[in-house]
């Protein structure tokens, strides 16, 4: 396993200033649940307890099982029309949904 996130410009500013906003102890994690119309559905949220499970990722971390299923993708943040959110380009996902939060591999 590489191992290997990798975050766009817009998505490490976005991250950044949203910390700046809660508190310098938080973290972004990003993490994988099951569930979601298509069998894995991602998850962002703000954390400031942190496991040896985790991988950091400047100030993201990801739990070892998420990591595995989303290793070697990229993290990036969109502005759109309909809202701004996180996308995650995951190169191991063989289908997703169309809101882009939930895939199977």
């Amino acid at each position: 396993m590489t191992n290997k996130i990798e975050f766009t410009e817009s998505a490490r500013d976005e991250i950044k200033r949203i910390l700046m906003e809660k508190s310098s102890k938080m973290y972004f994690r990003i993490s994988v649940q099951g569930g979601g119309c298509s069998g894995f559905k991602y998850k962002f949220s703000f954390d400031d307890k942190i496991t040896g499970d985790d991988s950091f990722f400047d100030k993201a971390v990801i739990d070892k099982s998420s990591l595995k299923i989303i290793d070697g993708s990229i993290v990036d943040f969109k502005k759109e029309l309909i809202g701004n959110s996180f996308v995650i380009n995951n190169p191991q996902a063989s289908s997703s949904c169309g809101c882009g939060l939930s895939f199977s591999v």
